[in-house]
């Protein structure tokens, strides 16, 4: 049977466009191609989660417009199960706006929409007992700290995607949390703009967040790898080697992987490697989904690495 993983969250329509080199100030610029495709921390997870074999829901909001319609299915389209995704009348959908220069960097503007209840008290939050995993990102914090408070309850174990948010959401979000990884930014918003000088100022933050109850703290660092903290100490996984071509989604598609890491019984370390993996592989491609590999790419990749 596939492993069950939800991951709760926000989802985005992305409109990419390549270009040579990131803009530095006004003026036209040529795009060599144009894409629109589904985003979101929590969607591109649930995304991510589903190509490499898991039983894989989403659950979250958007507009009825046409933005939310496409990328319902989209995500249908790739597997995962959007039975709980749901479109409010009247509101209107996040959409980004995607600039990705040749050497994989981009620049990312982004609308979040309006109209978007917070309520979660839709959540069918009885079949979280279902799941093996449970992944959300920081954006909707009222749904996330309900979906995790029932995990807590059911003993399912959680993952925290810790994008920038201010310290009230984290506040309230990673009592509930068993696993936090942070991108750099979002552990600056969380502990201060001094947090990443060092390594030791790096193993405060991340110990802070284990004061809140997080089993595990960590941050993805890009090239410079991964570092967490856990009840045996202080860790650094190095980052794989890859040409890079395109960034977007990385961070997104490594939670994805992890939570499904996790459901299947992975331990921290041996989930940390196979997410990195993941992630590596999804940087050597263009496009946020469309550059997730398959089950079958990354235990290749993993064997000869």
């Amino acid at each position: 049977m596939k492993t069950r993983v939800i991951c709760l969250g926000i989802t985005t329509l992305d409109r990419v466009w390549p270009v040579e080199e990131l803009p530095t100030g006004g003026g036209k610029y040529r795009a060599s191609d144009y894409l629109e495709v589904g985003g979101g921390m929590a969607a591109n997870a649930a995304v991510a989660a589903a190509r490499l074999g898991a039983d894989c829901a989403y659950w979250g909001r958007a507009g009825d417009d046409t933005a939310g319609v496409t990328m319902q299915r989209e995500m249908t389209a790739y597997g995962v199960d959007i039975r709980n995704f749901r479109l409010f009348p009247g509101a209107r959908s996040s959409i980004s706006a995607v600039l990705v220069s040749q050497d994989g960097e981009r620049t990312i503007v982004n609308y979040r929409g309006t109209g978007i209840p917070d309520d979660p008290s839709w959540l069918p939050l009885d079949q979280v007992a279902e799941a093996a995993a449970i992944h959300a990102d920081i954006r909707w914090v009222e749904g996330a700290a309900a979906i995790f408070s029932a995990a807590r309850k059911a003993a399912i174990p959680t993952v925290l995607d810790g994008e920038t948010a201010d310290t009230e959401a984290f506040a309230v979000v990673l009592p509930w949390t068993d696993h936090a990884i942070f991108s750099e930014p979002g552990l600056r918003s969380f502990a201060g703009p001094d947090c990443l000088q060092h390594e030791a100022s790096r193993r405060d933050a991340l110990a802070k967040v284990r004061e809140l109850g997080c089993r595990v703290a960590a941050v993805t660092c890009g090239s410079k790898g991964t570092l967490w903290l856990d009840e045996q100490g202080f860790h650094h996984l190095p980052a794989f080697a890859v040409k890079v071509v395109d960034t977007t989604g990385a961070g997104d598609v490594f939670h994805g992987a992890y939570a499904l890491a996790l459901g299947e019984g992975q331990k921290v370390a041996q989930a940390m490697r196979f997410a990195s993996a993941v992630a590596a592989l999804k940087c050597t491609r263009q496009g946020g989904r469309a550059g997730i590999p398959t089950r079958a790419e990354v235990e290749e990749f993993l064997a000869t690495h």
